[in-house]
């Protein structure tokens, strides 16, 4: 698609994995396409807080309990993203006209694996008898939106629809329904600062966010407000 003088830029959303305990990018997957919706959803985690050996669904059931320790809420994140190999297809490039979208598609399916060297290590520990073997981990992913929403994930599912093959039966149009969730408090401490910091900065930009509305024309909704209320 050519540019256009005094075109805004667009900005486009993309998933950084970080496949290794070192917090460097091992892939960065741009959207093609940004999905045209996105469905969010804020829920209490299971079992609300941790409180004296116990938990609380109602995470104000303990309230004043100096030994509850509140758990921050988690959000989900439910988006398509569509992948099309015409323009590869149209410029003749090599690894789509051999592959199609299967590199595409095996980058996304991967975000729900560890990675494949861990499992070989593992394994080849194990048969040796070594007392060493390490539990694989998923990758943890980077869920980037826009500046407000640079989010630590965990991929719950990667749905893919082929809906278009070529002539070696490989996909060239692609819907994928990516499900995923935002890290809890625990694993956050698990992946390391960084990406503990990066909550932190997200729950502090909400505040703030909700700030900015409340000062801009909220002075005016809270007089018609105090109108109607009896104190």
């Amino acid at each position: 698609m050519p540019d256009f003088p005094g075109r805004p830029l667009l900005l486009k959303g993309a998933l950084v994995v970080f496949g290794t305990p070192i917090p460097v990018p091992t892939n960065i997957i741009i959207f093609q396409y940004n999905p045209e919706t996105m469905t969010r959803k804020i829920s209490q985690p299971a079992g609300g807080s941790q409180a004296g050996g116990g938990g609380s669904a109602n995470p104000c059931s303990t309230a004043g309990d100096t030994r509850n320790n509140l758990l921050l809420p988690t959000e989900s994140y439910q988006l398509a993203v569509e992948l099309d190999a015409a323009d590869q297809l149209e410029v003749s490039d090599p690894v789509t006209m051999t592959l199609g979208l299967h590199p595409a598609l095996a980058a996304l399916e991967l975000l729900l694996y560890p990675p494949p060297i861990e499992i070989v290590l593992n394994k080849a520990l194990a048969l040796f008898g070594s007392a060493f073997v390490t539990s694989p981990q998923i990758p943890i992913v980077l869920f980037v939106w826009g500046a407000p929403r640079v989010v630590p994930v965990i991929v719950n599912s990667v749905t893919i629809t082929e809906s278009a093959f070529d002539q070696l039966l490989n996909p060239i149009q692609a819907k994928v329904d990516l499900d995923m969730r935002s890290m809890t408090e625990i694993e956050l401490k698990q992946a390391g600062i960084l990406f503990e910091a990066l909550a932190y900065i997200n729950l502090v930009a909400k505040q703030v966010m909700a700030q900015v509305l409340a000062g801009n024309g909220g002075l005016n909704a809270i007089s018609s407000i105090k109108k109607i209320l009896p104190f």
